[in-house]
């Protein structure tokens, strides 16, 4: 059996993964993900019992169940960055035994949703829209410190992709990944499908200009216009990349869920978007506890 170093898979004096400062115990099988650390209450409100709240940083958990559903809702904060932290030590907490420090024999699948919000970059997207992440192009850099299975991405749009940016941008580290299907299968007419670009920053990555000059001032127009089979490129947000890679290629099952609350076409911002994230948040909590 590989035995991890201290110093590679650091825990605290609880014996709680370094970071997200949970042992396996404080888990359920079905963990939502989000950026702000205000949802987790938001959405915990929700439950019925809450067993686990745990915190450190901006990496807040509760853990807790609606009706016979255990759910954990975890922040994150923003980018890929904080998940590759989320990422590895939620598969840590499902899957090595933190006391030995030895990976478990049985394997342990979870379904991990992000629930966030997001830029739309297609002008006919209405403000509100909700957006369902079939496809995500990482623009990060993340995957490229991993060896991931080739099976984990989607070559044929990456090839496509490059062909459709041409000499204009040099992304050759870009990658894409796909969601899991079952989990897309939960949610159905209410959500728009399609690509979601994960940027390594909010205003420059995604093309805001404010007092520095962009390099690539026209890319948010070419990736409005690149489209794979029925998929157009539809928003912008921070994390997807890295939860749909590092995720697949622990063996989870992955899903992200946004709210657009931008249009970078014309300038628009939803300032008051709350009451529609409640209702996304309700969308998601009722296919948990009537399709899982």
């Amino acid at each position: 059996m590989e035995y991890f170093k201290d110093s590679e898979l650091t825990t605290n004096s609880e014996g709680c993964v370094y970071h997200l400062n949970l042992r396996p115990e404080h888990l359920a099988d079905t963990v939502l993900l989000v950026g702000d650390p205000s949802r987790v209450i938001q959405i915990s409100n929700y439950f019925d019992t809450i067993e686990v709240q745990r915190s450190n940083r901006e990496m807040i958990t509760h853990t807790g169940t609606i009706g016979n559903k255990r759910i954990t809702v975890m922040s994150t904060g923003m980018g890929t960055d904080n998940i590759d932290i989320v990422m590895n030590e939620l598969d840590a907490l499902a899957n090595i035994d933190l006391d030995k420090k030895v990976v478990r024999e049985k394997k342990k699948s979870l379904n991990i949703i992000k629930i966030g919000t997001c830029g739309l970059i297609q002008p006919d997207l209405q403000l509100g829209s909700l957006i369902l992440s079939h496809y995500v192009i990482g623009i990060d850099g993340l995957m490229n410190f991993y060896n991931v299975d080739d099976s984990v991405r989607e070559k044929s749009i990456e090839k496509s992709l490059h062909k459709h940016l041409d000499t204009y941008m040099n992304l050759q580290n870009l990658y894409v990944c796909k969601s899991s299907s079952e989990l897309e299968e939960w949610f159905g007419s209410d959500f728009i499908h399609g690509i979601t670009l994960t940027a390594p920053g909010f205003y420059g990555p995604q093309g805001r200009e404010i007092r520095l000059p962009l390099r690539y001032p026209a890319a948010n127009d070419l990736f409005s216009q690149y489209k794979f089979a029925r998929y157009k490129i539809l928003n912008y947000e921070m994390e997807t990349s890295g939860i749909y890679v590092l995720g697949q290629a622990l063996g989870h099952k992955t899903l992200t869920l946004c709210l657009g609350i931008a249009n970078r076409t014309d300038g628009e911002f939803l300032s008051d978007y709350h009451r529609m994230m409640r209702k996304l948040i309700e969308k998601v909590l009722q296919a948990i506890i009537y399709k899982m």
